[in-house]
């Protein structure tokens, strides 16, 4: 049975790597949390079965990564993940320096300060009450009901919950409908978070694949037929990373196929408005079916500190929902509701706002690629970030060579299951164009460390590191 770890490395990523090398690649897996402290690693001889490699190289691996903190030996016993003391840390972790390209976020629209002013009114006239609602403000599950009516689905407000975030959203649906040991379709890649909390309630997750050109939906729907997972796990518009978007055609069929596979579908709406030039907009997943689940935010239309989500569902769902949420959250603050009520009267300016903004991110992006020489932007009409073939599977190694250059970009496998997608690296399109610009000259530095070999003196650095 092949371990947790070769199956976060990926067995062909690492095929006649040294130590050193193995070692980086290991520390890049717990600094951006795809092993976690305390878990138990295989033993030297175990490894070096798995890897098909010599044990004196699994030693001298070990060895490195022990010396550097990220790993606790017991002669004799077992070998656990662990992080490094101060002396150990990265020289850039705590660099204000560091462009930090993991995040893909906006900052706040130009109109959440006077959003945040008038709902002060409607803010005082709840002192009264706990400051939190478990179901959500009536006018606010009002107004996130018309906007799914405005999209082309009949909704009320008493298919809404609102919801401390999207990753809160999401983590009620699993805590109220799931199976551990049950299937879960991903796509290949993903957001990671949503992977981190399928596999954290039990969830075995099946891949399916995406690229820049969109899903490969025979494969899609064969694999919901033929393993009938319990839930599917979705993003259907601007999908996070490629920046994809399913066709309504195709999401006729994905929705169709679930219900004949008695699967959950679960559908992240939270990248929905982050259009920039499309030029058409499909109709919600929710359209094609009244079992579809759906989660959205307001973090990536007004500001990434506004922690509030909603989720759509079924009527008795709903229910089975609020009954479950108090055992691990007692509501959203009604502060955030107050001031996304004021937001959500204003999504024309809210999505202009975010067009433009995207737009002179691409750009940014583009400009620093034609820099680079060797890599292309895809075609990207929204969405968070530009998914980048490097034509090689050097993604670790590249990620590795810019956290040297003071600039954090997780490696492709960062974004799938079973450590593959080396050739992809994941490029935010939602910084500053300033600060886009001044990332990708230290993106091209570290891909010009990578073609001349200087990557693998990174890797065998102490203190670099990738999250």
């Amino acid at each position: 049975m092949t371990s947790r770890l070769v199956e976060q490395l990926g067995a062909k990523n690492v095929a006649g790597c040294t130590a050193a090398l193995l070692a980086g690649q290991i520390r890049a897996l717990i600094l951006d949390g795809r092993l976690t402290v305390g878990e138990r690693l295989p033993s030297e001889r175990a490894l070096a079965l798995e890897l098909r490699r010599s044990r004196s190289t699994m030693t001298r691996m070990y060895n490195l990564l022990e010396h550097d903190g990220y790993v606790a030996r017991l002669h004799g016993g077992s070998t656990r993940v662990a992080l490094p003391h101060a002396g150990h840390l990265p020289r850039d972790s705590a660099d204000d320096s560091a462009i930090d390209f993991s995040i893909a976020s906006m900052d706040s629209t130009p109109g959440l300060y006077d959003a945040t002013v008038r709902s002060l009114p409607r803010l005082a006239a709840l002192r009264s009450t706990s400051g939190y609602s478990l179901r959500g403000l009536p006018e606010l599950r009002d107004a996130v009901a018309e906007r799914f009516t405005q999209r082309g689905v009949a909704t009320v407000a008493d298919e809404i919950i609102i919801t401390s975030g999207a990753m809160s959203a999401l983590n009620l649906i699993l805590a109220t409908i799931g199976r551990r040991g049950e299937r879960a379709v991903v796509e290949q890649p993903t957001f990671p978070h949503a992977l981190d909390a399928l596999q954290r309630n039990g969830y075995r997750p099946m891949p399916t694949p995406v690229a820049v050109g969109g899903w490969d939906v025979r494969h899609l729907t064969d694999l919901m037929l033929s393993s009938r997972p319990h839930v599917a796990y979705l993003i259907p518009d601007f999908h996070n990373p490629t920046g994809a978007t399913m066709t309504d055609a195709e999401r006729t069929r994905v929705a169709t196929t679930a219900r004949n596979s008695n699967t959950h579908l679960i559908i992240d709406e939270t990248t929905t408005e982050l259009d920039i030039d499309r030029g058409w907009s499909p109709r919600p997943m929710a359209a094609f079916s009244p079992e579809v689940i759906t989660i959205g935010s307001m973090s990536k239309i007004a500001w990434g500190g506004l922690r509030l989500g909603w989720i759509r569902a079924g009527r008795s769902l709903v229910a089975r929902l609020l009954a479950a949420r108090p055992s691990f959250e007692l509501g959203t603050a009604l502060l955030e509701q107050c001031i996304a009520v004021e937001l959500l009267e204003e999504m024309p300016a809210l999505t202009a706002h975010v067009r433009s903004r995207l737009h002179a991110g691409r750009a940014a992006v583009a400009d620093g690629l034609e820099m680079i020489g060797g890599l292309q932007m895809p075609h990207t009409p929204g969405g968070l970030s530009a998914w980048i073939d490097l034509g090689a599977p050097n993604s670790t190694r590249l990620s590795l060579a810019a956290r040297d250059r003071q600039l954090v970009a997780p490696p492709g496998p960062r974004f799938s299951t079973g450590g593959v997608l080396e050739r992809y690296i994941r490029i935010p399109i939602t910084h500053p164009q300033q600060r886009t610009a001044d990332a990708m000259k230290r993106l091209r530095l570290a891909w010009d460390d990578v073609r001349d070999g200087a990557s693998t003196r990174t890797v065998q650095s102490a203190h670099s590191a990738v999250i």
